[in-house]
C-alpha cells in the first residue's frame, strides 16, 4: 500500500480551546488534496459514583447544539503536558464539588478521528468526598445524580447523546456494574 504523505499543514485560526489547520496532503495514488484538521490539547471526563451507586452528572448549556445536555464531568487539559489524572480529579472537584483520592482510568476515546485530534481519557471516581464547586466564570451547570439504569435508558432512548457520556456510562456498566 502507499503511503501518505504531509506536503504542509497551514495554521488556519487560533482558538480558546483549538487551532484550526489545513494539511496538503499526498495520498496513495499520487494526487494531493486539502484536509482540515483541528488540534486539541486534550481532555479528560469522570464517572463519578457516590456510595449509594448513584452516579454524578451536569447539566449544561452546550453552544454547539444550542441547548442544554447532561454530560459527565469533563474538561480540558491545562496543558498537553498535564497528567489526564490530574485533570479529571481537579473535574470533579470544580464542576461537581466532590473530591476523591483515587482515580481509576476507564477508557480512553479518540472523539472525531476523520478531522480531529482531541484524545479524552474517562475516569472512574469512587469514594467521593462533598466539597466545595469551583466554577468558572463563565460556567453555569447544574449537578445531579442519576441511577445506572436511568442513565443507560437515558442513553438508549436519545436523551444523552454526548459521545465521552456514553462511553463513559456504558464503560462503567460493562467493567463493574454485574459485579456490585
Amino acid at each position: 500500500m502507499e503511503e501518505y504523505k504531509r506536503i504542509k499543514r497551514e495554521l488556519v485560526a487560533r482558538g480558546a480551546i483549538i487551532d484550526y489547520y489545513q494539511d496538503t496532503m499526498r495520498i496513495p495514488n499520487g494526487n494531493t488534496a486539502k484536509w482540515d484538521l483541528i488540534d486539541h490539547k486534550g481532555a479528560a471526563a469522570v464517572v463519578a459514583v457516590r456510595e449509594d451507586g448513584k452516579i454524578l452528572m451536569v447539566r449544561q448549556y452546550r453552544n454547539a447544539l444550542e441547548r442544554e445536555t447532561l454530560e459527565i464531568p469533563a474538561g480540558g487539559l491545562n496543558g498537553r503536558e498535564e497528567p489526564t489524572e490530574a485533570a479529571a480529579v481537579r473535574e470533579l472537584e470544580e464542576e461537581t464539588g466532590y473530591t476523591c483520592d483515587h482515580v481509576e482510568l476507564l477508557n480512553s476515546i479518540y472523539t472525531t478521528v476523520a478531522f480531529c485530534n482531541e484524545k479524552i481519557d474517562i475516569y472512574l471516581a469512587r469514594e467521593l468526598r462533598k466539597g466545595t464547586q469551583h466554577l468558572d466564570e463563565d460556567e453555569f451547570l447544574r449537578v445531579e445524580a442519576y441511577s445506572l439504569e436511568e442513565l443507560k435508558q437515558k442513553i438508549f432512548e436519545y436523551k444523552i447523546q454526548d459521545s465521552k457520556t456514553i462511553c463513559g456510562i456504558l464503560s462503567y456498566a460493562a467493567k463493574y456494574a454485574q459485579a456490585e
